[in-house]
């Protein structure tokens, strides 16, 4: 799976844009919402736990609600004059179920979403490690990120490369998708890609592999330290970590942790990035369910610094990402730069039926280490920054970035 955008106009590959505030599933705990990330799929969710469907199928129905609709089901079964697909009629009665609820986080997700939700959090893919995007003036795919130790920098590819063939077929009338869709799904496990760069044609084969998503960038602002985080997957905690420490070693005397566009991910991973900075026994986030705080989070290891932190937040950081800032600044007194962040506040259980498919619903509030509940609320900045024009900024340029600079000095 290669990252798409198709014609999208973007900064560069060091910049973050802004996006509508759309979200996706999660995991065993408490979770988050997803961005967006190499593939065009967003729905939403936080998780509790996991449960799956019983084997038993001969299971006790004590309802005469439940009986009435299983004997109306059996009735259109045996008596409507068309056949029925049973699987298509259960399939539209639990959507129906759960889009009568009202609750934009309690839904019905098919397999299709459900596996491509699920890759993603993973933090692997299956692929070349290339964000590519559809060039509508020549109708060639436009190779805008290359990623480190991957099977297309092995190979010599380069940001600004164009894609014209996979397997000597044309990609004109093809789309981003559509072309990561070849190259994901190769039967060798590996591609003939041609290739344009400055007017000379190349050709490579390709061999496609299980990848780490690229979740994590780093830069050294003068002694600051600046991670952008754009989800929080399963590889996330180890990618920051990873890069932390190489900062350290650089000798940054502050450091900026950016999450605006980011909509969450797993709520392990923005917890364990946590409690890298806070002291054992302070509180990370707290669970409220029917008016009663049923479970407290709190730091359990012994790993702790004494850094100064500040980070970056917008109205798209959400969830897990607002579950990072509000335990840094009330448990670690981290300062937010920018704007109100999103309000994601609730958390959701999962069914995962034996078709694959999965249920989501609502099940608690997570609440701030002080106790607060910020669902359609968000968190408020500490230093209030209005982002400058989209137009007239790079990563480097970055008004809200130069603040937060600033603020950690």
């Amino acid at each position: 799976m290669e990252r798409k955008k198709e014609n999208k106009k973007k900064i560069d590959n060091k910049s973050f844009t802004r996006r509508n505030a759309s979200f996706n599933l999660v995991e065993v705990f408490v979770i988050v919402v997803i961005t967006t990330l190499f593939v065009g799929v967003s729905t939403s969710l936080i998780v509790y736990k996991n449960i799956d469907k019983p084997e038993n199928e001969n299971i006790q129905i004590h309802s005469e609600e439940l009986n009435e609709f299983i004997a109306t089901y059996e009735n259109i079964l045996d008596s409507y004059v068309e056949d029925i697909d049973e699987d298509e009629l259960v399939e539209a009665a639990i959507k129906a179920i759960y889009d009568k609820i009202g609750d934009p986080y309690t839904s019905y997700l098919d397999k299709e979403t459900t596996d491509s939700l699920q890759e993603k959090l993973n933090g692997h893919y299956q692929g070349i490690g290339v964000e590519i995007s559809k060039d509508m003036e020549n109708g060639y795919i436009l190779i805008s990120t290359v990623f480190e130790d991957s099977p297309a920098e092995a190979v010599g590819l380069k940001k600004g490369d164009y894609i014209t063939k996979i397997n000597g077929e044309s990609v004109v009338d093809k789309t981003a998708l559509d072309v990561s869709n070849t190259i994901k799904n190769s039967a060798t496990n590996s591609s003939e890609l041609t290739y344009l760069r400055e007017g000379n044609e190349y050709t490579v084969t390709i061999r496609t592999d299980s990848l780490v998503i690229p979740s994590v960038s780093k830069e050294n602002f003068n002694g600051i330290g600046y991670l952008k985080i754009e989800t929080f997957s399963n590889t996330t905690y180890e990618q920051f970590k990873a890069k932390l420490e190489q900062l350290e070693r650089e000798n940054i005397t502050g450091l900026v942790i950016d999450v605006r566009d980011n909509t969450g991910g797993y709520l392990k991973s923005a917890s364990d990035i946590a409690q890298l900075f806070i002291d054992r026994g302070k509180i990370i986030y707290q669970l409220q369910s029917k008016g009663t705080i049923t479970d407290i989070y709190k730091d359990t290891t012994k790993t702790s610094r004494d850094i100064k932190v500040v980070i970056l937040v917008n109205s798209v950081s959400a969830s897990a990402s607002e579950i990072l800032a509000a335990a840094l600044r009330d448990s670690y007194g981290a300062k937010l730069v920018g704007k109100q962040t999103y309000g994601k506040g609730t958390v959701q259980e999962t069914n995962t039926l034996s078709n694959g498919e999965m249920l989501k619903y609502t099940t608690a509030y997570w609440l701030t280490p002080a106790g607060i509940n910020i669902n359609k609320v968000g968190l408020t900045p500490d230093i209030d920054v209005d982002l400058d024009s989209i137009e007239e900024y790079s990563y480097e340029l970055d008004n809200q970035l130069t603040e937060a600079i600033n603020a950690v000095k």
